[in-house]
This record gives structure tokens, sequence and C-alpha cells, in this order.
């Protein structure tokens, strides 16, 4: 019988940054600076780029996390309603965020994103484990969007 049948936990999609009135002024004159280059270069197809950029990065940083319902079925991770396959995945490796604990999946895919799946402690043992069974674990590092992220908040 295959151990990861019965493993499933819910967490949070990812993990909230504080941020204050500063970093949305900051964030408005970021884009307003950038609106103003367009408009004197008469690129107004960024000027409207750089807007919804604006607009979409305030609704997503006010929008608090889902909460999501992971499980660990016998061919891949069941995330929601979506499933994805281990054969997407070349490795995983695993990573402290601030005290919270990441499952980080290395695609197969040379440049998709990796998917940072969050876990609760108190499982993590088993998480790994099951994990453990089916990619090869390697040891995760930040790479440059991930720490450009972190250092915007986002």
């Amino acid at each position: 019988m295959d151990k990861t049948k019965d493993i499933s936990w819910e967490a949070e999609e990812y993990i909230p940054h504080e941020k204050n009135m500063g970093w949305y002024i900051g964030l408005v004159i970021v884009g307003l600076a950038l609106s103003a280059l367009g408009v004197w270069l008469k690129q107004w197809s960024f000027v409207v780029l750089v807007v919804v950029s604006v607009f979409a990065l305030i609704v997503y940083s006010v929008r608090p996390p889902r909460k999501v319902k992971y499980a660990l079925i016998n061919k891949g991770l069941k995330d929601g309603n979506k499933t994805r396959n281990f054969e997407e995945f070349k490795s995983f490796g695993v990573i402290n965020d601030n005290g919270h604990y990441a499952i980080v999946l290395t695609p197969r895919k040379r440049f998709s994103p990796r998917t940072w799946v969050y876990f609760p402690e108190t499982q993590g043992e088993q998480i790994v484990d099951a994990f453990g069974m089916r990619l090869p674990m390697e040891e995760v590092k930040r790479d440059i969007i991930d720490k450009i992220v972190r250092t915007l908040r986002i």
C-alpha cells in the first residue's frame, strides 16, 4: 500500500508580508515615474502596462491568502482541484521561510517557475518522507526572482 495516499493538509497559498502605507506610496510613486517616462517617450502601451501592473500589485497585496487543501496521491500532488504529476518535477527541497516550512518543487521544464507548497511543521517529516519516495531531494536556495519578491515584500 502506498503511504502517500493518506497524507493531506491545509495551508496558506503564500505567506503574506506586512506592508505599511509607505510601501503603497512608494509603489504609486514608482508607477507615476514610469508612466511619466512612458508619456515623455510616447510609449502608450508601456503607460497602460505600468498602470495595470500597479493596480494588480495593489489588489494582490491587500488580498489575504487562500487556504489550500493539499493531498499527496499516488500520481502526484493534489492542490485544491488541480493535480500536478510527480513527472512534472525533477526534484524537491525544503526551505524555512521565516518559520513557515515549504516544499519547493523544481520543474523539469527549463523556464517554468518553481512551485512552493507550504505545510504545517507538525506534519513535516511525514510530508518530506512522502515526497522523498517519489522525487530526489536537493538543497534549495533562493533564486534571483525569489530574492526580489522577498525584498519587495510581494
